[in-house]
Order: structure tokens, then sequence, then C-alpha cells
């Protein structure tokens, strides 16, 4: 096998501009597609936990269908298939002098209504794991449900949303690379680009994978910070070692610890 070790180390540590883009725009996308799918997340599992009935079977249909169709799908769908059906078609937006390509305005609306019902089912499991008894003290105490759900219950159940939330992200963030399939100049479709330039596929796809695994690794580092906060508010011990996480090294009695105190504090 030739493996042209000048042409990786170049790559690896000195990428060019075009690549560069890519990996930002591979960001920007996540990050900005995972904020919205929390919003509308958090509205369609209210919309499930709601007695308005309609409500409730819009946020069943929500789920089953994103969640049992896959992405692919669902992105050439949302670009190509309304377009074509001359429902609607993304053009190019000029945002403060920025021009965002409809391609990327139809990624971000693709992953962030395919991840929106991922996260209304941890929203939901998350607001469900705080006692219904404590819902019930506060609006006997004169609070209204929605001062109840934020201040009572939320601040509660978002430490329990923090790590399926943040995983969720990490899996989103991977997801990006099938962007590709509609023309958004991604960290993959540069990679794919500069491999059909150069010739040099096993390479630059190494350099690729190890952008991807940064990305991943550095959100798993901030994932750590976040939950470090939530649980030394709660009066918990710190979450493991990110490096632990990372290599599998667990502490099996500092885990029943852990476990013992938080079953302590939710009784308290």
């Amino acid at each position: 096998m030739n493996f042209n070790w000048e042409f990786f180390w170049q790559a690896l540590f000195t990428p060019s501009r075009q690549f560069l883009d890519g990996l930002m725009l591979t960001i920007v996308i996540s990050v900005v597609a995972m904020a919205l799918a929390f919003i509308v997340g958090l509205i369609i599992a209210l919309m499930g936990r709601s007695k308005f009935l309609p409500f409730k079977i819009f946020a069943s249909l929500y789920i089953w269908v994103i969640r049992g169709t896959p992405l692919l799908v669902q992105l050439v769908i949302i670009y190509t298939g309304f377009a074509a059906a001359g429902i609607f078609r993304f053009e190019d937006a000029d945002l403060f002098g920025l021009v965002i390509r409809g391609a990327v305005q139809a990624a971000i609306v693709g992953l962030m209504l395919n991840e929106s019902a991922y996260v209304a089912e941890i929203v939901r499991s998350g607001l469900e794991s705080v006692e219904r008894g404590q819902h019930e003290a506060a609006l006997s105490l004169g609070m209204t449900p929605l001062a109840a759900m934020r201040r009572i219950i939320v601040p509660q159940a978002i430490r329990i949303m923090v790590p399926p939330l943040g995983n969720s992200f990490n899996q989103m963030m991977k997801q990006t690379s099938i962007l590709s399939i509609i023309g958004v100049s991604e960290m993959f479709q540069v990679g794919t680009i500069i491999s059909s330039a150069t010739f040099m596929v096993f390479e630059i796809y190494i350099v690729v994978a190890l952008y991807y695994l940064l990305l991943t690794t550095v959100w798993t580092f901030i994932q750590a910070q976040i939950e470090n906060v939530l649980n030394t508010r709660a009066g918990l011990p710190k979450a493991e070692p990110v490096f632990k996480r990372l290599f599998g090294v667990r502490s099996k009695k500092m885990t029943r610890q852990q476990l013992q105190q938080h079953a302590d504090a939710v009784k308290a």
C-alpha cells in the first residue's frame, strides 16, 4: 500500500481554506439545527403532555413519522421533493450581508425536524422523571401551571436531560456527513472533492475522520462541564473525568455511590 505520509500530515495540520470552510459549516449547521430542534422538541413534548386531544395526537404522529423514516429520505423530500412538486423551493437568502444557500437552509430544517422528534422524547422522559407530587404541590401554593413548570419541574428535569441531549447532538454532528446528498459543502463533501482532485482517497478520508473525532471529543469535554455544573448545583458529586469516559475506565464503586447519592437527593 502506497500511503502518502507527506500529503496526510499536510492535510491534517495545514488544511486548505476550502476544508476549513467545510469544517466551519459543519459546526454552524450542527449548532443552529440543534438549538432549533430543542425549541421544537420542547413544544412537541409539551403538546404530548397536553390535555387537549388534538395536540396529543399531533405530537404522537409527528414523533412516529419523523423517527420512523430515514434522515436521508427526509432531506431529499424537503429540498428536492418539495421543489419538484411546486410546494416550496429553498432559495439563496441574504442575512446581514451573508449569503445562505438554499441547500444549507434545507439542511438545517431537515436536521432540525429529524432531531426534534428525538429531543421531544428526551424532554418527555425528563419531565416525567420528576415526581408528579411536586407539580401538584406547586399548584397548591398558588403557582400557575407555567410557573410550576418553569421554576420547579424544568430545573430538576434539565439535569436528567443533559446526557441524552448531549449524546443526541454528538450523533447529529456526525450525521451532517450525509448533507452532501443535497449539495451542501460540509466537511465530508469537501473531503470528497479534494480526494477526486488529488487521488489521495485513503489519506484524505482518514483526515476527515480525525476531524470528526476531534469535534465529538471537544463536545464530550463541553458536555462533561455542563453536567458537572448541574450536579454541583444539585449537591451531587461531579461526573467521572472525561478521559475515563473516553477510554472506558470507570469505577464501579464510585458509580454505586453516585447512584445512592442521587437517590437520596431525589427523595429529599
